[in-house]
């Protein structure tokens, strides 16, 4: 176990993915502060933990993914992305810009007392293990023809996109950049091994791919928009 500052946010980040951060509130910035006062030898990262919101989250008896209650008004999912400060550019007014990069996936056991304004997580760290060697190759070849298919519904006029040959690497790149909910990605980051999560996310890709081909946008004139007024 081990203690880590914590950053709740309405996002969920994915190893080795990039996510850029505006800091102003004022006990964000205290952690930012912090974390530049650390030797040169210990990396300056923070735990990026999605929020889930509401009293009745809290309660032990959902079973696949458990929140840690933080307060009246929020509550935390159990696994979240430690993020390492790449760059920070520190604004006039005492705002920061911070370009930061997904490290590693941890689950949050519990949230420790002490005296910073911000949160601090008691933490453990999670493996990454492959879960089904043997098909590695096939789990992943699925899940690139599945994206590439949903990456054409989503834009019919290009080509797909060279997506990386490393599974691990490609099912943390399609659970952070498909349009999927946070529940979603919350589902694809708390997955146990990489064949589960390539597994869960050819079936999601499916399911997008299917709903993008029965909604389609119909333009119409503006003047067809137009409520006709009435008398009463």
């Amino acid at each position: 176990m081990e203690l880590l500052p914590l950053f709740p946010l309405g996002t969920v980040l994915f190893p080795g993915l990039v996510l850029p951060l505006h800091v102003f509130e004022p006990r964000y910035r205290t952690l930012v502060q912090h974390l530049t006062e650390l030797p040169a030898s210990l990396p300056r990262e923070f735990g990026v933990i999605a929020i889930r919101r509401g009293w009745e989250v809290g309660r032990q008896t959902e079973t696949a993914d458990a929140s840690i209650t933080a307060g009246e008004s929020l509550s935390l999912y159990e696994i979240g992305c430690a993020a390492e400060i790449r760059q920070i550019t520190e604004l006039p007014d005492g705002r920061f810009d911070l370009m930061t990069l997904g490290r590693r996936r941890f689950r949050l056991l519990g949230l420790a007392r002490n005296d910073d304004p911000y949160l601090t997580g008691e933490v453990e760290w999670l493996p990454e293990p492959k879960g089904e060697p043997d098909r590695e190759g096939e789990l992943a070849a699925g899940v690139l023809a599945a994206y590439q298919d949903y990456l054409r519904a989503v834009r019919a006029d290009e080509d797909g996109e060279q997506l990386p040959d490393d599974p691990t690497v490609l099912s943390h790149l399609v659970a952070a950049t498909a349009s999927l909910t946070l529940e979603d990605r919350q589902a694809l980051l708390s997955e146990p091994d990489t064949a589960s999560r390539l597994k869960a996310e050819r079936a999601l890709l499916r399911r997008e791919t299917a709903l993008l081909g029965q909604v389609r946008a119909v333009p119409v004139a503006l003047s067809d928009l137009a409520v006709p007024s009435s008398p009463n």
